[in-house]
Order: structure tokens, then C-alpha cells, then sequence
């Protein structure tokens, strides 16, 4: 198998770092054409109006200065010799639900794959507070990827798997699902001053899972320990698909022992 890994975080983030380590334990053929500085938010973006400069940081690797989905575009049509056979992106420090899939980078990476028809799989660490606790990824992306890879999902769609913020061993389960609906309340925009006396803007989502009611959306099932895997398509039609391989699937996805980390 040939895996290309990407994300949003930045090609030196710790989220990317375990991923390659997942990817590693498929194969030995991994590439990483990952974005050079922080690109979250930025969706499915391509870069049409400025160049692409790409930095060979060594062998199969390379830091792009642009978006999640010039990376993947860059390495499936140009710097890998020949076609991956899976775009895994992530791991995200953050979970990409409900309402945030719009915007995830993470997700427009995945996406921009299964438009050049590579298959591809989002991965998301979902966290509390300020502690990140990889260590749920860590021990479960590699039997959550496996399970992906057995069912074989249909080809239009693109597994986005979340992480909750629970320690291993204290997982609930695994649940397909649909996306929440209300997780953002709406965006702060704060107006400042530069040293030249010019304005300049930031932006920030106000955001609260607590106005989520939904029992069965990927919030809640998050909140409740359980890892979600929600099925997306590139034209946004979700309800389908959820419900139907939930049908079809649901009962092969589990959590799997933990692997023998030590």
C-alpha cells in the first residue's frame, strides 16, 4: 500500500507526527506533503492566485506554503512518482463536527483526494479544555483504519473519524453518525491597530456543544465516549449515507483490544 498524509495543523505538528507513525505501521511507502505553516479553517481551498512554493524537507516528504488541498493535489499529480492508494489527514488537534466540517481543513484535504479518485480518511482528536490526550489516537486510528479499509465504504464517500477526549480503555464504542447541527453560535470579530496606525482584523468562532440536543449526532456520542465515524460526501448529502451503511456496517465497526504500545 502507498499512503500520502497530509493535514491543517502544519506539517511540524504532533497530530501529523502520530499519523505517520500509524501510516508506517501499514507500510513502508509514506509519503508527507503536508502544508508548511498552520492552515486551519480554510476548507477545500486552492490556491489559484499565488504560486505554490514546495520545500523538499527529505525523502517522501515535502512542506508545502499553502492549503490542505494544494498538498494533496500537489502530491497525487505531481511529486509522487506514481498514484497513493489512501490520503489519511489529520490527525487534527481539535474534532471536526457538526457544523465545523464545513470550514475543516482536515475534511477539504480528504475531499480534494476523493475528487482525483484516491480514497481518503479524516481523522480528528477531539479535546477538552486545554489538554489534548493523543493517546486515544494513538491506540485506536490504526484498528479504526483496518475496520475502514474491510468494509470497503462506498467510493463517493469520505470516512471523518473523531477521537473523544477519554483516556484508552475507557471507550464506549464506535458510532456512525450525522453531524450535529448548532455547535456554532456565531463569530467574534475583533477590530485592532497596527504600528503604521492601520486596521486589522481576527476572527474567532464562538462555539458551545452544549445547545446540541441531538442524542445521536457526532457531538453527543463524543461527549459520551464513544468514537464517531460520520460519512461525507463531497456534495454535503449526509443523511443517506450515515443511515445506510449504520445498516450495513454499523455492526462491524467495534473497538478493537488496545495494541501493545510499550
Amino acid at each position: 500500500m502507498r499512503i500520502l498524509i497530509t493535514n491543517d495543523d502544519g506539517a511540524r505538528a504532533p497530530g501529523i507526527k502520530l499519523l505517520e507513525e500509524i501510516a508506517r505501521s501499514f507500510t513502508d511507502d509514506v509519503w508527507v506533503v503536508a502544508p508548511e505553516f498552520d492552515q486551519s479553517g480554510v476548507s477545500h481551498a486552492i490556491s489559484l492566485h499565488e504560486p505554490l512554493r514546495v520545500h523538499h524537507e527529505g525523502e517522501k516528504r515535502y512542506f508545502v506554503r499553502g492549503t490542505p488541498a494544494d498538498c494533496v493535489i500537489l502530491g497525487v499529480e505531481h511529486l509522487m512518482d506514481s498514484r497513493p492508494d489512501l490520503v489519511l489527514s489529520g490527525v487534527n488537534r481539535g474534532g471536526n463536527m457538526a457544523d465545523s466540517i464545513a470550514y475543516s481543513g482536515t475534511v477539504g484535504a480528504a475531499m480534494t483526494a476523493l475528487t482525483l479518485g484516491v480514497p481518503a480518511i479524516a481523522l480528528s482528536q477531539y479535546f477538552q479544555g486545554v489538554e489534548v490526550k493523543w493517546d486515544c489516537a494513538r491506540a485506536y486510528a490504526k484498528p479504526m483504519i483496518e475496520q475502514l479499509l474491510n468494509i470497503s465504504w462506498p467510493s463517493k464517500v469520505v470516512p471523518n473519524v473523531n477521537f473523544p477526549h477519554r483516556d484508552p480503555g475507557t471507550i464506549e464504542g464506535v458510532k456512525l453518525c450525522h453531524p450535529g447541527h448548532g455547535f456554532i453560535e456565531g463569530v467574534n470579530v475583533v477590530e485592532r491597530v497596527d504600528v503604521r496606525g492601520l486596521s486589522y482584523h481576527w476572527l474567532q468562532f464562538r462555539r458551545s456543544a452544549e445547545e446540541v440536543v441531538d442524542p445521536d449526532c457526532d457531538i453527543s456520542l463524543l461527549r459520551d465516549g464513544y468514537i464517531t465515524v460520520t460519512p461525507l460526501r463531497p456534495d454535503r448529502r449526509t443523511e443517506w449515507d450515515w443511515a445506510a451503511m449504520r445498516a450495513d456496517f454499523g455492526e462491524l465497526l467495534n473497538v478493537a483490544p488496545l495494541p501493545d504500545l510499550s
